[in-house]
């Protein structure tokens, strides 16, 4: 009997144990703070009294039900306690205050970084908060403040669909390897319809006619923020590049097309709220970016992946006329015949627009503005494509390039050896189903492809496909892009990122926290070539701000694109290569129906 009962009790601590132990896990990946720490301690305590005392001797069934309490309540406080919405700072270690800056509508002061050679100001208002009546309409001047306006926080991401934080630490966890255990980050990022701010980093002191780079983030144009460590501007500001990125409305928010709101407009514009609040952005840039000393008339936008697309879209765009002389395109664009994400034609739009006001009931515009902001981010799922407004975008961007039409002086653009890995990794092709999936997606070329890409393993069916699905959803457009601009006798470099490393390799985005000169310094996940090689690209990056041409003193030279065939590899070597997708880029011009 004393055996029995010495076996209970080694049973109960083992379960005490392991219930601790997973709920600390989960308190930790779920980012709450120490009360829902200390609220689980007291729980798990509580538990173990009640079990030795008023549970003693008691029936199995109903110790059963005791610990199924405790679990309730243990979840209860893990989802529901300690877990408050933040403001990020702009820094993480500050170096001190920065001077005030006199704006157009009026002062704000930031902050420097640890080693006092960045400025940073965040969370500066370029717009009206897009809300009430504002909502779905072009945005519009911000409201002029009175004092100093402290720009020493990130404002709120754009209004989103959010997954859960633990999801987001195991993303950190599974597909980044760089998750940190930490109480300084247990806390959820605020998110809000007011999320028109723009955030700057400059070199520190007096400076007049520095290059201004504009970065858009990406996301699939429902996803996103401007403060992700990776593409900040610090790296390239050390480097004496002024660098400004921004939120922007996004999903429904930001793309939603609809008759009775074109007819409110008065150009007749529907679907394009985001890329509106990207000119209303470089404007604001035009107006004020020199009194940071930056310079109006040399001024770069930049973006990655949903972000590129944009750009993409901003070069072919009227309405951004004037407002930036150079572009820098990530892993998208828009200027294939038929681009494969985050764009379509106006009868497309109106079309999902009708089934978004189906979805929430409403009968009219102002009834879908009426439904709260949080419940209306789940309608991301369908909005979250550019669209052909006859406006913002009076043709596709491929037709713009065709008819002459571009605003870019220069461009410098590229893809990832790996681009398609995170979109493909939980539907990856073997031999039994990589006929199907070719078949699928390639329809009357399929036979083509299969004649010159028959994999006979399934490692090779696997990499034959996500070098196919990269090319299909991300390095054509690239392809169109060059022989586009080539042929209007616009310059073209044209890069291919194939870095290996901890972290995310050469896989979508993977090459951002290169070129943008922000790889940790205590980062044991990039050895010395991978901060040899972000000395290099940002470099590339600096310089062709500055003048339009990647190339300097002491880099390896990068050729400008004669026929968009070669691409400059930025590996373990950087130097001129034949683009490894044009097999590929054959086939999918015969499916676009190209046309030089």
């Amino acid at each position: 009997m004393k055996e029995k009962t010495k076996t209970r009790g080694i049973g109960f601590w083992a379960l005490l144990t392991l219930t601790g132990l997973v709920f600390a896990a989960l308190l930790e990946l779920n980012k709450n703070t120490l009360t829902a720490w200390g609220l689980c301690a007291v729980l798990l305590a509580g538990w173990a009294v009640l079990r030795g005392k008023a549970l003693h001797g008691k029936g199995f069934m109903l110790r059963l039900a005791a610990f199924a309490v405790l679990l309730a309540l243990l979840t209860v406080v893990l989802l529901l306690v300690g877990r408050p919405y933040k403001l990020r700072p702009a820094v993480e270690k500050s170096g001190g205050e920065t001077g005030i800056v006199t704006l157009r509508d009026g002062q704000v002061r930031g902050v420097l970084t640890e080693d006092g050679a960045v400025e940073v100001y965040t969370g500066i208002p370029y717009a009206k908060p897009p809300v009430g009546e504002l909502r779905w309409r072009a945005p519009e001047d911000p409201e002029p403040w009175e004092g100093v306006r402290d720009c020493s926080q990130f404002a709120p991401m754009a209004m989103q669909p959010r997954d859960s934080e633990i999801y987001g630490s195991l993303s950190r966890i599974v597909g980044f390897h760089d998750y940190k255990v930490s109480l300084a980050d247990n806390f959820r990022d605020a998110v809000s319809e007011d999320a028109l701010y723009l955030n700057l980093w400059k070199p520190a002191g007096e400076a007049e006619k520095l290059p201004v780079l504009v970065y858009i983030h990406g996301g699939a144009l429902k996803t996103g923020q401007p403060w992700y460590a990776d593409y900040r501007g610090e790296g390239l500001a050390h480097k004496g590049v002024l660098v400004v990125n921004f939120g922007y409305r996004l999903g429904v928010f930001g793309f939603l097309a609809a008759e009775e709101l074109a007819a409110e407009d008065a150009h007749g514009s529907t679907g394009n709220y985001g890329l509106m609040d990207q000119i209303k952005a470089l404007e604001w840039v035009r107006g004020n970016i020199a009194a940071f000393g930056g310079d109006p008339d040399n001024v770069t936008i930049a973006g990655e992946s949903a972000g590129s697309v944009c750009v993409s879209a901003l070069c072919t765009s009227p309405e951004a006329t004037g407002l930036f002389r150079r572009a820098i395109m990530e892993s998208s664009t828009a200027s294939a015949p038929k681009p494969q994400h985050s764009f379509r034609l106006m009868d497309e739009a109106l079309e999902t627009g009708r089934e978004t006001m189906a979805r929430f009931g409403a009968k009219n515009i102002d009834e879908l503005r009426a439904v709260p902001a949080e419940k209306l981010a789940a309608a991301a799922d369908t909005n979250h494509h550019l669209t052909v407004d006859g406006f913002i975008l009076p043709v596709t961007p491929y037709e713009a390039y065709r008819n002459g039409f571009h605003n870019e002086e220069a461009v410098l653009h590229g893809f990832n050896a790996e681009e398609g890995t995170p979109f493909i990794l939980f539907a990856q092709a073997n031999l039994k189903n990589y006929e199907q999936k070719v078949r699928a997606y390639f329809g009357d070329c399929a036979d083509e492809v299969l004649a010159q890409f028959a994999p006979t393993t399934d490692d090779e069916a696997r990499t034959m496909w996500l070098k196919l699905y990269s090319a299909a959803y991300f390095t054509h457009g690239h392809y169109c892009l060059s022989r586009q601009d080539i042929a209007l006798d616009v310059p073209v470099y044209e890069y291919f990122f194939a870095k290996a490393n901890g972290r995310l390799s050469a896989w979508h985005s993977g090459e951002e926290v290169y070129c943008y000169g922000n790889i940790p310094a205590d980062s044991g996940l990039y050895d010395e070539s991978d901060r040899a090689l972000a000395e290099i690209f940002s470099e590339y990056f600096a310089n062709f701000a500055r003048t339009g041409d990647p190339n300097g003193e002491g880099l390896p030279v990068w050729e400008r694109s004669t026929d968009g065939t070669e691409v400059m590899l930025l590996g373990n070597e950087q130097k001129m290569i034949k683009d490894p997708y044009l097999t590929i880029d054959a086939i999918l011009d015969k499916m676009q129906d190209w046309e030089e």
